[in-house]
Order: structure tokens, then C-alpha cells, then sequence
């Protein structure tokens, strides 16, 4: 299966301070790689199509990053519009239909998260989240997110983080009146319908949010 792939690039990158004050937090280097190549680099791997970034903090350096690849920009210059708002504004560019969208601020190991993701999605679900136990995170402040019954539908609160890669069916997302909002108001409407489903992945990720994230993150990827 074939599904495009958003990665949200536009935040201000705020905890990631002072180093976003000159670069965007995508273009942050992990190991001499950005962390939006290191996106990428996964939904290649995994065999997405067509690929869109959004754009807002710094923009300009993140679409001359990815200038002369086949990779479309949804400018968000005017507003940050949030995770809902932008992906709902990037819409005509990724078509009908589930799209996998992706926080690229993120360091995973083992299997590609999108390709496990590709692999259990099927008709039952609105949305499928990719969830790493709290004890398998690296980085991650607070508790985690959510929990799973037993057919892997999504129930909030538990030891399970949202590690910020999921597919998800936008349809509803025209229901949302609000021009600026969080995914979570989508995330809600289908939980509150049974149609929201988890998968754990199967390896460590890391929270690559603050400077001292990045060390980790080295870390991580050397062991």
C-alpha cells in the first residue's frame, strides 16, 4: 500500500532554544544528519508516495533544503496552524484518502515505525498510531499517553507514549471549525468511535525536543 506522508516542519522548535534561533528545528543535526533527512530517509524506506513538509519558523531555509527533490512545501508563513490546521490546509496537496503524517523531531531503532505501520493498517481504522513504552524512551519528559484494549484500540492515559507517527483518514477533520488546532480534537472524535487504533513498536525511540536531547540521541543510534 501507497500512502503519502506529511512531516509537520513548521513549530518554533521553542524548547529546542537557543539553537532555533537561527535554525529551524528539522534542519537540527543528529550524527551529521538533519532530523528532517532522517525523516525522509524512513518514508523512502518505506515506500510512501507523495511527500509533504509545512513550513513556518524559518521557513525559507527549510524549502531551500529541500529544494530540486520531489517534495511539496505547504506555507504556513501567515499562521502556524497546529498539527490539525496544517494538515487540513496541506490537504489538496496530499489527495484523498489515509496519509501518514510524521513529527520529524524524533530518533527511532529498529523496525521502520511507517513500514509497521503500513503492514497493520487495515479497513477498521481511522487512525493508527505507532506507541513506545514509557520504559523504552529516551528523553521523553512526563508520562506517557495512552493504553490499549485488548483489539488495540486507543484509550487515553497509560504507559504508552504517542511517538509521532501515525496514518490517519483526515475526512473528519472538515468537522473542526477552529482554523488553528491539534490533531488531539481528531484524535477524540475517533477514539469516542472505537476507530482509533495502536501498535507498538518494536525498538527505543528518543525525544530529539531539547539541546541536550541531541547527545541521547547519539547515543541511541551508536548503540
Amino acid at each position: 500500500m501507497t500512502l503519502p506522508l506529511m512531516i509537520f516542519a513548521a513549530g518554533k522548535g521553542t524548547r529546542m532554544a537557543p539553537l532555533t534561533d537561527v535554525t529551524p528545528k528539522p534542519l537540527i543535526q543528529v550524527a551529521g544528519r538533519t532530523l528532517l533527512d532522517r525523516a525522509l530517509d524512513l518514508g523512502r524506506e518505506a515506500g510512501v508516495g507523495r511527500v509533504v513538509v509545512n513550513t513556518h519558523h524559518l521557513g525559507q531555509q527549510i524549502r531551500d533544503h529541500v529544494a530540486g527533490r520531489d517534495i511539496a512545501v505547504s506555507d504556513e508563513a501567515g499562521m502556524l496552524l497546529e498539527t490539525g490546521g496544517g494538515l487540513r490546509k496541506a490537504l489538496p496537496l496530499l489527495g484523498t484518502g489515509p496519509v501518514v503524517t510524521m513529527n520529524p523531531d524524533v530518533i527511532w531503532t529498529g523496525p521502520n515505525p511507517i513500514g509497521e505501520l503500513l503492514r497493520a493498517w487495515d479497513a477498521r481504522m481511522d487512525a493508527l498510531l505507532m506507541l513506545v513504552p514509557l520504559e523504552r524512551t529516551v528523553g521523553r519528559q512526563g508520562d506517557g499517553d495512552f493504553s490499549l484494549d485488548p483489539a488495540g484500540r486507543l484509550i487515553r492515559g497509560g504507559g504508552l507514549v504517542y511517538g509521532g507517527v501515525q496514518i490517519l483518514r483526515p475526512d473528519r477533520l472538515s468537522e473542526i471549525g477552529d482554523e488553528v488546532f491539534s490533531l488531539n480534537r481528531l484524535w477524540d472524535l475517533i477514539i469516542a468511535e472505537g476507530r482509533a487504533f495502536g501498535l507498538v513498536h518494536d525498538g527505543q525511540w528518543c525525544d530529539v525536543g531539547r539541546p541536550d536531547c541531541i547527545p541521547l540521541a547519539e547515543a541511541l543510534l551508536d548503540g
